[in-house]
């Protein structure tokens, strides 16, 4: 670990088509996005990891230097939503990865690309796969005109899936509050499923009959909203409004009975705590999951239903070596996530590591990274990927 690095920043930037703007400022149809290359003092090499979350930052993430410390080239590249996923949409996202992939190839003359999906970049990166193997989309989930076929996105050469959840959708579903009864009045709640309310009869550890209600009524709730979204739109198409949209907020979305109950999912995080926090704060505090949103992001990236970001079933679709590691501390993807998206993969397709005691960022484990850091490079050598 004892290789230093040069860092040089990028500008990827490609013409897009669109019936309105739901990024802020720049011309219409430019797509610009911030990327990081990170190129160890060895020398490029002939692979480069792509890193890239739906929103998220991750450009001094400990991971991403500790990997180019290591001997690896590595870009984070910002999608166009970063810092700002009201008006996401992950089939747009898929096509910034795609422009990253194809700059790393053609600009930057890397022979190979290894797609690393951290926590929320996971399933991105099962998409885009699944897209470049098997394309499919030619529409937005509330059937706008996005063609994902026709821009031939360049396969990656492998995959790395590190501490990620199996998608925005399920996972921010199974932390949807399920005791909100109406979506314009979010104090009116069911207490029997208000498990941050004192007064709730039901308290940790749960029954399986309790939680099995509880996760039901969290996809009940999600479809509601997704109902009242579908039917908002239909009006305004009635009308012949094609492209306006409508914000909305949603309340209380972090909430799960893992948080309270270790023996939900158990391993070895702090009961209690989530990764943003204490969850009873977090849950009506502005940077949960889902807090704003627009009708067609909702469906792109929020609808349990709708949403195409669905990890396990996308790496049903590609064929390239896989690496998934679960990190055993982490309170965010806890290991029922590493499981169902190691599960996805074809048999023998993909390897499974754990990080015994690794918190979701490594973030005061030097060590864990380290050991995280040696099955990335281990794998990667293994498939001639480095």
């Amino acid at each position: 670990m004892s290789k230093l690095y040069d860092r040089t920043p990028h500008l990827i930037a490609f013409t897009e088509q669109s019936q309105f703007k739901d990024t802020y400022a720049g011309p219409m149809d430019l797509v610009t996005l911030e990327a990081h290359l990170l190129t160890p003092k060895s020398g490029p090499g002939k692979t480069v990891v792509v890193f890239m979350h739906p929103v998220g930052g991750g450009a001094y993430l400990p991971m991403v230097s500790a990997l180019a410390k290591a001997g690896l080239s590595v870009i984070y590249c910002n999608s166009r939503y970063r810092g700002a996923d009201s008006a996401l949409l992950m089939e747009k996202v898929v096509a910034d990865l795609g422009a990253c992939v194809r700059y790393a190839k053609e600009k930057l003359g890397y022979e190979k690309v290894v797609l690393g999906g951290w926590s929320g970049g996971g399933s991105l990166s099962l998409l885009y796969q699944a897209e470049a193997e098997d394309p499919q989309i030619t529409e937005t989930p509330a059937g706008d005109p996005y063609d994902l076929v026709s821009q031939k996105l360049i396969p990656a050469d492998g995959i790395m899936l590190l501490a990620a959840h199996v998608s925005r959708a399920i996972t921010m579903t199974e932390w949807l509050d399920p005791s909100v009864k109406d979506e314009n009045n979010p104090e009116d709640r069911d207490l029997e499923l208000d498990i941050y309310h004192p007064d709730c009869p039901n308290k940790p550890p749960y029954s399986d009959d309790f939680v099995a209600r509880f996760r039901q009524a969290q996809i009940d709730r999600n479809r509601r909203i997704t109902d009242w979204v579908k039917r908002k739109l239909e009006d305004f198409r009635s009308r012949g409004l094609h492209s306006e949209e409508f914000g909305f907020v949603v309340h209380r979305t972090m909430c799960d009975v893992r948080w309270l109950d270790p023996a939900q999912d158990p391993n070895e995080r702090t009961p209690g705590s989530c990764y943003l926090g204490d969850p009873r704060i977090v849950n009506n505090g502005p940077v949960a999951l889902a807090r704003f949103n627009t009708l067609r992001g909702w469906l792109s990236q929020w609808s349990f239903d709708d949403s195409r970001a669905n990890g396990p079933a996308c790496a049903g679709r590609i064929s390239i070596p896989a690496l998934v590691i679960g990190n055993t501390a982490d309170n965010a993807c806890t290991p029922s996530h590493t499981h169902r998206l190691f599960e996805g993969f074809k048999s023998g397709q993909a390897e499974r590591r754990e990080i015994k005691g690794a918190n979701h960022y490594y973030f005061g484990q030097q060590d864990k990274m380290d050991e995280a850091v040696t099955c990335c490079t281990e794998w990667l050598q293994k498939h001639d990927l480095m």
